[in-house]
């Protein structure tokens, strides 16, 4: 442990807080909001090379399919295919802007009941899809609801989870996510056999997790904080007993969030104006750079496309969702080794590892791939197309036990709760904005530039990782509401932070 972090530690309270049932429920039925959004995400990728599916909307993508001489690379290159998983993310993107103003007045359960709602009925809409602007309405508002869950689902964990243990408890969200696609690429594997309107049950089985969270919704309470923050200060003591146990001490913890809430009610407008100002340009950046290095691991186009990027190297329909089938299942074991070591390691080495993981494989992807093109040839051999299949497997495996639950769990947890929500959303907007572009033209991109899209992957994956390296303060066990002492002990942060105390006491003087 370094000398800094150690130094973190010593200047933060320990609440003794336990792991106990209520609490265990409470981040459970919070998390379940990831379902939907694995789900929603992993379904379009197996529906899109549905032939069912196909010669009902997209005919000419069939055609072309079916074509003797075609550029495997090509065939599903077609904008409203991709605006079909894209719009998803467009829409994810606006309402997580919207739920950060929204949260302030209904609080994190209402938004997360909010969103259920809006996961529901896009799932309708979608399962009786007749026209492609049925397709897209309906996968708006499943990003609507999206947006809303994605903002308040992670910041509910994070403030309602022991010190301790709020990595394992926050990245319950992505796990949730990672169970969510698994279910999407088993629901594919089945319905892909059904003609005509299997790809309808796919579509219309979103409801299942819909109806989990609008119902897990109306049982949990809102957050401590959330209940400070929107005038309800005579509840928090009761909510914070209840999720820390009968004979758990809270009275630390309780003056600490309303100390926090205090100095948030003090700078209550203006909290994105706030964001860019120098006394919060950590926050920011890191706030800032997650989402956008996490969208530009490539692993969001893997894991969408993957049913169709199986399917392009040569693998038929069924193998190309029991590959995906098999790829999510090394996720979620990837995500449930990650909650369980992430508060014993730490953030900073898994984003150091995944990331190193993540470039040696989609180097070798790449390689293979410009092998195959040099001896032009059409389908890949079998043992070219097993060994893309790996490696994507690889890759999954170090972006699941790295990247993917920590993009959740450090920006939940890193903002003081005066601009907590709206630095959320603005991660998840960028996430969303980035991902939405990415999808819209990754396969029109593996059309023209074929193996080089993954070598700009690669480039990112380095730049990243050197900037954990070097930007990134340890989070591990310090409570949330004392996380300003680990960017005082920052090498680079704590300029920032000792400048503004030095500007804070000018003023006090004058």
């Amino acid at each position: 442990m370094s000398r800094g972090l150690l130094a973190a530690e010593s200047n933060v309270p320990n609440y003794r807080e336990g792991i106990t049932f209520s609490v265990m429920m409470t981040c459970l039925m919070a998390a379940s909001c990831g379902l939907n959004f694995g789900y929603d995400s992993g379904v379009s990728g197996g529906v899109t090379q549905m032939e069912s599916f196909l010669s009902e909307f997209f005919p000419e993508v069939l055609s072309e399919m079916k074509k003797e001489k075609h550029d495997v690379y090509c065939k599903y290159d077609n904008q409203w295919l991709t605006a079909f998983t894209s719009s998803l993310y467009i829409a994810g993107m606006l309402s997580s802007l919207l739920a950060s103003h929204m949260t302030r007045m209904v609080g994190r359960q209402g938004i997360m009941l909010i969103g259920g709602a809006l996961f529901l009925a896009g799932s309708i809409v979608n399962a009786a899809a007749v026209s492609i602007a049925m397709l897209i309405i309906g996968r708006m508002l499943l990003g609507f609801g999206l947006g809303f869950t994605s903002q308040a689902a992670p910041v509910y964990l994070s403030e309602s989870a022991p010190a301790r243990w709020r990595g394992a408890f926050t990245s319950a969200y992505n796990a949730f996510i990672v169970i969510g696609i698994l279910f999407a690429t088993v629901t594919n594997y089945f319905t892909d056999r059904i003609p005509v309107w299997g790809w309808r049950v796919s579509l219309g089985l979103a409801a299942i997790p819909s109806v989990v969270i609008v119902a897990g919704a109306f049982f949990v309470s809102d957050t401590p904080s959330s209940l400070v923050l929107r005038g309800y200060p005579h509840r928090v003591r009761a909510t914070l007993q209840h999720i820390r146990g009968p004979h758990a001490d809270v009275d630390a913890e309780f003056k600490d969030i309303v100390l926090a809430a205090d100095q948030a009610h003090k700078n209550d407008k203006g909290a994105f104006k706030r964001l860019f100002s120098k006394q919060y340009r950590q926050y920011l950046v890191i706030g800032v750079a997650i989402p956008v290095f996490y969208g530009f691991t490539g692993m969001v186009v893997i894991a969408m496309f993957s049913p169709l990027l199986f399917r392009t190297v040569g693998f038929s329909s069924q193998n190309a969702i029991l590959g995906s089938v098999i790829n999510s299942a090394i996720n979620l074991v990837a995500t449930l080794l990650s909650s369980f070591v992430m508060d014993r390691i730490g953030r900073k080495f898994l984003f150091i590892f995944g990331g190193l993981g993540m470039m040696i494989c989609e180097v070798a992807i790449s390689w293979i791939m410009a092998d195959h093109l040099g001896k032009q040839e059409g389908i890949m051999p079998g043992n070219y197309a097993t060994s893309v299949l790996v490696l994507i497997w690889m890759c999954t495996f170090s972006f699941g036990l790295s990247w993917a639950p920590l993009r959740y769990v450090v920006p939940s947890e890193i903002y003081p709760v005066e601009v907590r929500s709206a630095g959320q959303a603005m991660s998840i907007s960028i996430t969303f904005c980035i991902s939405f572009l990415e999808l819209q033209v990754f396969i029109a991109l593996l059309c023209t530039m074929k193996y080089v899209v993954f070598l700009l992957f690669v480039i990112c994956l380095l730049a990243m990782t050197i900037f954990v390296v070097m930007f990134l303060p340890e989070t591990k066990g310090v409570p949330i509401e004392s996380m300003g002492s680990v960017w005082a002990q920052h090498w680079f942060w704590r300029r920032f932070t000792m400048n503004v105390k030095q500007e804070s006491q000018t003023l006090l003087v004058k």
